[in-house]
C-alpha cells in the first residue's frame, strides 16, 4: 500500500456572490490578479473565475448573478473551512488595518502568534479571510515549514506554550549549521570581546 503523495495546493475553490462582487473583492480588495474565467464546468449557471495569490497558484471563485453579499459568518460546523489564510509582506501587514477602515470593512485588529502576525476580516459573503505575515525568513534552500518543525521541537524541549520569536532564532541557526558548509573546525558559539 502506498500513500496518495501532494506536492502542494494546487487551487482553493470557493462559493462566491455575483461576478462583479467577486472580482471586487478578490482583485480590487486584496490584490490578486483576475487571470482566467469560464463558465463552471459542473453548472451552466455559474460562472468560474480564477485570481493568482502571488504564488502562481490559483483561488478560484464560482459565482452566480443570484447570489448577492450577505455579509452573514458562513458555517464553522465540523467539515467546514473555518478561514482561509493569505501570506503578505511585513510592509503590506503594517498597512492592512488602515487599508480594511478605509473601505468600511470591520476587522479583528492585528493578532500576535508567536510566529506570525495576523489579522482577520470578512468577504462579501462573510467567509473570514485572515491575512498573515510571517515573522522570519527561512535561510537559503529551506522552507518556512523546516523552520516551523525545527521551533516546535525546540519550544516542547523548553516546555512553552506556544512558538515564540526565540524558538524561530534557534530553529534558523540550527538549520544554517545543517544546510551551509563552513571552513571553521569549530562552529559553535564565540565571544571574542
Amino acid at each position: 500500500m502506498h500513500k496518495l503523495q501532494v506536492q502542494g495546493v494546487h487551487h482553493i475553490t470557493l462559493t462566491g456572490a455575483d461576478r462583479q462582487t467577486s472580482i471586487d473583492f478578490w482583485e480590487g480588495v486584496l490584490g490578486m490578479p483576475f487571470i482566467f474565467d469560464q463558465p463552471n464546468l459542473d453548472d451552466p449557471d455559474e460562472g468560474h473565475l480564477y485570481f493568482d495569490p502571488g504564488d502562481g497558484r490559483l483561488i478560484t471563485v464560482f459565482t452566480n448573478e443570484k447570489r448577492k453579499p450577505v455579509h452573514k459568518r458562513t458555517p464553522t460546523d465540523p467539515g467546514c473551512v473555518h478561514h482561509l489564510a493569505l501570506n503578505v509582506s511585513h510592509a503590506t501587514f503594517s498597512q492592512v488595518a488602515e487599508r480594511l477602515d478605509a473601505r468600511g470593512i470591520p476587522h479583528s485588529g492585528p493578532k500576535d502568534r508567536g510566529f506570525m502576525d495576523s489579522i482577520y476580516f470578512k468577504d462579501p459573503l462573510g467567509f473570514l479571510i485572515e491575512l498573515a505575515c510571517y515573522r522570519f525568513e527561512p535561510p537559503r534552500g529551506c522552507s518556512h515549514a523546516d523552520v516551523m518543525i525545527e521551533a516546535h521541537r525546540d519550544r516542547v524541549a523548553l516546555g512553552d506554550y506556544n512558538i515564540q520569536e526565540k524558538h524561530l532564532a534557534h530553529a534558523i541557526e540550527r538549520l544554517v549549521h545543517r544546510t551551509q558548509a563552513s571552513l571553521s573546525g569549530d562552529r559553535e558559539p564565540k565571544n571574542p570581546y
